[in-house]
């Protein structure tokens, strides 16, 4: 069952700090991901819920929507894992095409995938985990990052390992 006790809406400082920072597109060859200056309010993210899954009773209270790629598809925080702070929750990416899937175990790691040129489209779609360190990224995942830096390989690995119930949480809020 994922937790969705409590409605913190408030951006954790490395997201916020994440908003103000300048992510390179580069003509479709840098990350293609615009964050939010805030979370999605729940009325927000309960009505894209229901219009991407078809079910006008969808919940999508266990997400926390921040930002989303040049198609429409969202990056959220999903609230998987009991009492634990946002900042613990993985980070998942839910596409325009119906797309799906973990981009990392926790905001920490997602820092670590932006800083080595890795939005959320490209952590679940595509297969290509060379790192392409992006502008200011780097920085910004040393200072707020609280895992060690590693592969983008091992990253998503180990989150799709830990979580692999993602694709029945997205399964049961489609129709």
């Amino acid at each position: 069952m994922t937790d969705t006790s409590g409605d913190d809406r408030r951006l954790p400082p490395a997201l916020a700090e994440l908003a103000r920072t300048p992510i390179d597109y580069a003509d479709g060859k840098g990350i293609d991901f615009e964050p939010y200056d805030a979370f999605c309010t729940t009325e927000e993210t309960t009505a894209w819920v229901r219009e991407w899954t078809g079910d006008p009773g969808a919940d999508g209270s266990a997400l926390r929507i921040f930002g989303q790629d040049g198609s429409g598809g969202l990056a959220a925080l999903w609230r998987a894992r009991p009492g634990r702070p946002l900042t613990e929750q993985p980070v998942v990416f839910l596409g325009s095409e119906g797309e799906c899937g973990i981009v990392a175990g926790t905001l920490s790691d997602f820092l670590w995938l932006l800083a080595d040129g890795i939005g959320p489209w490209e952590a679940v779609v595509l297969d290509d985990d060379t790192p392409n360190p992006e502008g200011a990224l780097p920085d910004l995942a040393a200072l707020h990052a609280t895992t060690p830096r590693r592969a983008p390989r091992t990253i998503k690995a180990e989150a799709r390992g830990e979580l692999p119930d993602f694709p029945s949480f997205v399964g049961d809020l489609r129709l």
